[in-house]
């Protein structure tokens, strides 16, 4: 067998040569490819995951601009709330699209569309003076975010050897995290140069809507690259495009290799008919609830609970939640900032591991200490007061609230956030995977615009102690369903999933 490592090619012997150690090439590589390209995969990895680093970017920018926001269209708690929670709206119709659309006109194609959403609904949000015009490029971003959060894993999948599978898919929550750091960058930095984000600079544009307006170069620089990337062979199998896709797995993973892989695709699929969305619903014979099939259920109680645990209040709320915790607009942005770089630290943890203990147990270490450190918060929320209406922490209880966040952010970054969709991305049965990911897409991101949208209505009628237990709750729950429904996908070929 031959392998790709360090950009050579490398023979493998024996058996034992096949699974070396991490120091010696991927382990577990499959034992029926020649060799395999990691130049190419890695490629392929890198221009997909810009979707991930958009998705981020798009959802921790709206993080520094809720004072421009509010000052710009006079908006209330609900208001501020519903025009944060808008993109989520568009989220929520992209990935329950992008499954369907990406079975009838290919992955590639559709995230060429999303990257042509990202691009116009960061020019427009930048310069738009009319509520209603904001609201709906915010929704047609969302409708971008959406569509890549859900095809750039499942994209990942489809092209990486299993043996790398898990740690090529993380690299998607790299991405997410990178982008939204880097919107917390940019925000810290136009509000340092502006004084507050409500003031003018470049251009005579407000410092809050180059926060929107910066989006568009990377959006730019993903649609230029999706124009390099080959179509995924799974997808081509199920148009019946097998010569395309020999092309594309000998590209791969060799002559010899792409053949036998074409068979074992073609028998994935239904003899009588292409993916449709109705294969979500149980077949005769099959398990299932309420019609539907339980690896579907499980696709969305991963999708769900990721979201209950309250995650995205830290990305999208970040300074709103520091500063109702006592800190400055400043002290806030930075605050973001380090919670950004711990998580970035934190997925590059998951991709070392992943595909060694496997994902199940990665889920029940982060609910364990996601469950103690939100609880950790609630603490230390629960021992302010209020001044002049805000939140005012002790200094230690303020010091053990960002802390116990931090520590909060790293477990969720080794866990839940990159591992959900590594395991939406792989969990499916090749007939059922688009279809199955526009249901689970459409549960994730509707349940991401509640928390989005509950937040600041929480925080000003129960407060950060109440909200955080709350969350604190959904992370305990999440460890039982984990032992009770969730099965390790850990090296195995997406033909041999099962649902």
């Amino acid at each position: 067998m031959l392998f790709i490592r360090n950009g050579a090619t490398v023979t493998a012997n024996s058996p034992a040569d096949s699974t070396r150690t991490e120091g010696e090439g991927f382990q577990g590589m499959n034992a029926s490819a020649e060799r395999t390209n990691i130049g190419l995969v890695f490629a392929i990895v890198a221009v997909a995951t810009i979707g991930g680093l958009l998705f981020g970017y798009d959802s921790g920018a709206v993080n520094g601009t809720q004072p421009g926001l509010i000052a710009a269209f006079g908006l209330d708690d609900k208001g501020l709330g519903f025009t944060v929670g808008s993109l989520l709206i568009g989220c929520v119709v992209g990935a329950s699209l992008a499954g369907v659309l990406a079975d009838a006109m290919g992955r590639r194609a559709v995230m060429r569309l999303a990257a042509v959403l990202f691009l116009g609904g960061a020019l427009v949000q930048g310069f738009a003076h009319d509520h209603t015009l904001f609201v709906i490029a915010r929704i047609i971003g969302g409708m971008a975010v959406g569509a890549a959060s859900v095809l750039s894993p499942a994209y990942i999948s489809e092209v990486a050897p299993a043996s790398i599978r898990g740690r090529m898919t993380t690299v998607q929550q790299v991405m997410i995290i990178t982008g939204l750091t880097a919107a917390f960058l940019a925000n810290y930095y136009v509000t340092s140069v502006a004084g507050v984000s409500t003031n003018k600079i470049w251009f005579d544009i407000e410092a809050w809507r180059w926060m929107y307006l910066l989006q568009a170069v990377p959006a730019a620089v993903f649609l230029i690259a999706l124009f390099f990337i080959p179509e995924s062979p799974r997808y081509l199998v199920s148009k019946g495009r097998n010569e395309e896709a020999n092309s594309v797995l000998t590209n791969l993973f060799g002559a010899g290799a792409a053949s036998a892989k074409v068979a074992e695709i073609q028998a994935s699929f239904s003899n009588d008919h292409r993916p449709r969305l109705s294969d979500v619903l149980t077949p005769a014979g099959g398990r299932g609830f309420l019609g539907v099939r339980s690896i579907v259920w499980v696709g969305i109680m991963l999708a769900v609970f990721q979201q209950l645990v309250g995650i995205n209040v830290i990305f999208y709320y970040g300074a709103t939640l520091w500063q109702a915790a006592g800190f400055s607009e400043q002290d806030s942005l930075i605050i973001n900032i380090v919670s950004g770089a711990v998580s970035i630290a934190a997925c590059f943890v998951t991709i070392a591991v992943i595909d060694r203990i496997g994902r199940k147990p990665l889920l029940l270490i982060g609910s364990v200490g996601m469950a103690l450190s939100l609880f950790a918060m609630v603490y230390a929320f629960s021992q302010g007061g209020l001044v002049d209406g805000k939140l005012m922490l002790p200094d230690d209880s303020g010091k053990i609230a960002v802390w116990a966040a931090n520590i909060y952010v790293i477990f969720f970054n080794v866990s839940w956030g990159p591992v959900m969709w590594v395991m939406l991305g792989e969990m499916f049965p090749n007939q059922i995977r688009g279809s199955a990911l526009a249901v689970a897409g459409f549960f994730q991101w509707a349940a991401n615009y509640a928390i989005a949208q509950a937040f600041p209505i929480m925080l000003t009628t129960i407060g950060l102690a109440a909200s955080y237990s709350f969350y604190g709750v959904c992370a305990v729950i999440s460890f039982f369903l984990v032992v009770r429904f969730i099965h390790e996908t850990k090296g195995k070929e997406l033909e041999a999933m099962e649902g």
